[in-house]
């Protein structure tokens, strides 16, 4: 039986010849975590690597990504579908073998790692799924969610904000289930970090209420199987251990280096590194002992199947429990929530009633999070503002583990990270509030949403000058803009409270990446619409009003502005003008329509187009064109009541009429 020594080095020799191979990467922490990787998969993983998507399998985060050959190694190495073929194509386009990890392209990778603590900040969202999860199904000998969630991490990660945000609220819920193990070898890309990084780690842990484990030397097998042991049995506090290492661990002429992060390591130093640690193989050869040791596929099989026999009994005792959980462990939404969503559409249009959107999503969420219980929600300490604490839910936290209402407080980035993990686990769809011009704060970690493609629902209100009077600090001016452009996002901003359901129905059923809610504060007026036009709200762009002919000018408007689109159009149309008001609640839906739908709202021959946002405009040239006009933000907003603001804006209609004049002039059509 090899030596774990000898087990670690298999790990490093395939990262280290990958990376000289793709003549790119960072060999640096792979060769220094090698001896942690082995211990914790070797000794301590559940899993299986036929069946990557287990539910009760551990999670495996590996939050210092650059050391990505790390995993891969040791994935393919465990028996996961990762060939040494596709090791060799490390950073190679098209390869399952990318830069940094990336979820849906490696089988066993359980999230997209690289932006340096969100690893962490997922895991805790991961950690958390699994303890909420468990408290609402598991039953007495019935234990059917009970896994860890491990994460590498390293020194900069834990300098990142984001771990100081989400490590905190991981000690609070005391997620039990949750243990890092810190790669503590006091090297970043530009040194030694004690100019810049002298944090008493272990002491910042323990005031977050975590359980830690200081001074484990992280090149001692033992040593850290004893940490880890030591680790599981604390179920009341998420651990850290802290793992003494040496970058390059192994490559002598480079450990301890900086030089060692990212660059290869050249031919006579991997040369010399193969004599030092008496390893005669060739590039990508592993002898097959060590392969034996490393399979994990026997005992992953077998503890699948002895969970998978645990789960029978537990669905032959608790039949509804387990239809719920599988249903909501596949992405499966209750069978008759779309009857739900067109029923509220249909009896929103008929009452007819002025509110704000972020109203009218409370309102929402108040019918639908009843009958879905996988939603759980939460906001970043502006619950009654965003309107994100349905009636009825009820509060998660240590004594309430089933809760489905989570106090993220103010922490916008952190939240972010943390409903990426719920989305990644399974069995929820999250979502949670702030106010628009706070995406700033959660946007890497919404980018990662959509990178990821994960169902991931953002509830962002206060969307415009009209919040008034606490000024530019809040008025979001260039969010929406940001948002559009980021891929695999959908970007909703209702005019009325029929649009704001229709965003909720097209939020909870996309699987494909996050959707954006931006909500109004004031009062909005319901639109009138009939027939087609209100099934027509569903496609992202619709025919609000129709001119009477063939139209001189079609108005564009999202939002609190459509009001001010249908009112502008009255006037024209007094004017002789022939205007048609086109709602666009959501672009991206609309331009996933088929061609004859977006031709019939936006045809070509109709070039004179005014688009009407309270927002950046550089965005709506697309729809536009070079003959059109847009009425928007120019720059930022000021500090004073909404209406004020609107007026002194220019969000009238004599504005719009003007724009409109404009651009006919322009094109001879006046």
């Amino acid at each position: 039986m090899p030596k774990p020594k000898e087990l670690a080095n298999a790990i490093r020799f395939i990262a280290m010849d990958a990376v000289e191979r793709a003549n790119s990467g960072h060999p640096g922490a792979p060769l220094g975590m090698a001896d942690m990787a082995e211990v914790l998969w070797n000794d301590f993983m559940k899993h299986n690597p036929a069946n990557p998507e287990w539910w009760n399998r551990d999670r495996f985060v590996l939050s210092n990504g650059h050391a990505s050959m790390l995993l891969y190694a040791t994935l393919h190495l465990t028996g996961y579908a990762l060939s040494m073929d596709d090791i060799k194509k490390f950073r190679q386009l098209g390869s399952k073998t990318p830069g940094h990890p990336e979820y849906g392209v490696t089988p066993g990778v359980e999230l997209t790692t690289g932006p340096l603590g969100q690893g962490i900040a997922t895991a805790v969202g991961m950690a958390l799924a699994e303890q909420t999860l468990a408290a609402e199904f598991n039953r007495e000998g019935h234990e059917v969610i009970d896994h860890f969630t491990y994460v590498f991490l390293g020194d900069g990660c834990l300098m990142e904000g984001i771990s100081h945000e989400t490590c905190s609220l991981a000690g609070t819920l005391g997620l039990g289930k949750l243990i890092a193990l810190w790669d503590d070898n006091g090297i970043s890309i530009d040194g030694p970090v004690k100019g810049w990084f002298t944090d008493d780690t272990p002491a910042r842990f323990k005031a977050y209420g975590w359980h830690v484990i200081a001074g484990v030397d992280g090149h001692d097998a033992a040593a850290l199987k004893k940490a880890i042991a030591k680790a599981r049995k604390v179920t009341d506090k998420p651990s850290l251990i802290c793992c003494k290492t040496t970058i390059a661990k192994g490559a002598q002429g480079k450990e301890g280096s900086a030089a060692s992060h990212g660059s290869p390591l050249g031919a006579a130093e991997i040369a010399a590194a193969r004599k030092n640690l008496n390893w005669s193989y060739e590039p990508f050869v592993i002898p097959q002992d060590i392969k034996a040791a490393f399979d994990a596929r026997k005992k992953g099989a077998a503890a699948e199947k002895k969970w998978q026999k645990m789960y029978d009994a537990y669905a032959a005792a608790y039949p509804k429990e387990a239809a719920e959980l599988t249903r909501r462990m596949k992405g499966e939404l209750p069978a008759d929530i779309d009857l739900v969503f067109t029923e509220q559409l249909t009896a929103l249009q008929k009452k007819a009633e002025s509110k704000a959107s972020r109203v009218s999503s409370k309102e929402m969420l108040d019918v639908i999070a009843p009958q879905m219980p996988e939603l759980l929600g939460g906001s970043a300490d502006l619950s009654g503002s965003v309107g994100t604490a349905w009636k009825g839910h009820t509060t998660l936290s240590p004594a309430n583990k089933a809760g489905r209402y989570i106090e993220y407080g103010v922490r916008e980035f952190g939240m972010g990270a943390i409903m990426n993990g719920l989305a990644l686990h399974g069995g929820y769809i999250p979502y949670a509030g702030t106010f628009l011009v706070f995406a700033d704060y959660a946007k890497n970690a919404m980018r990662l949403s959509a990178l990821m493609q994960k169902r991931v629902v953002w509830v962002l209100t206060h969307d415009s000058i009209m919040m008034g009077e606490d000024g530019p600090t809040h008025q979001p001016i260039e969010q929406l803009g940001m948002l559009r452009l980021t891929p695999n996002t959908d970007v909703w901003r209702p005019c009325d409270g029929v649009e704001t359901a229709a965003a909720w129905q097209a939020a909870v059923q996309r699987e494909e990446g996050p959707t954006c809610l931006c909500l109004s504060r004031q009062n909005l007026p319901t639109q009138p619409r009939e027939g087609k036009t209100l099934q027509n709200v569903r496609r992202g762009a619709y025919i609000l009003k129709e001119s009477k002919g063939t139209p001189d000018v079609i108005l564009l408007a999202t939002g609190s502005e459509v009001a001010l689109a249908m009112a502008a159009a009255d006037a024209l149309e007094k004017k002789g003008t022939k205007a048609r008001v086109v709602s666009m609640p959501c672009a991206e839906l609309f331009d996933r329509q088929d061609c004859t739908y977006r031709e019939q709202v936006l045809p070509h021959a109709v070039r004179q187009r005014v688009a009407i946002e309270a927002s950046a405009c550089d965005w709506w040239g697309k729809y536009v064109g070079l003959d059109g006009a847009v009425v928007g933000m120019h720059g930022f907003g000021d500090s004073a009541p909404g209406n004020v603001l609107y007026q002194h804006f220019g969000f009238t209609v004599e504005a719009v009429v003007k724009a409109v004049k404009d651009v006919t002039a322009q094109s001879g059509k006046e």
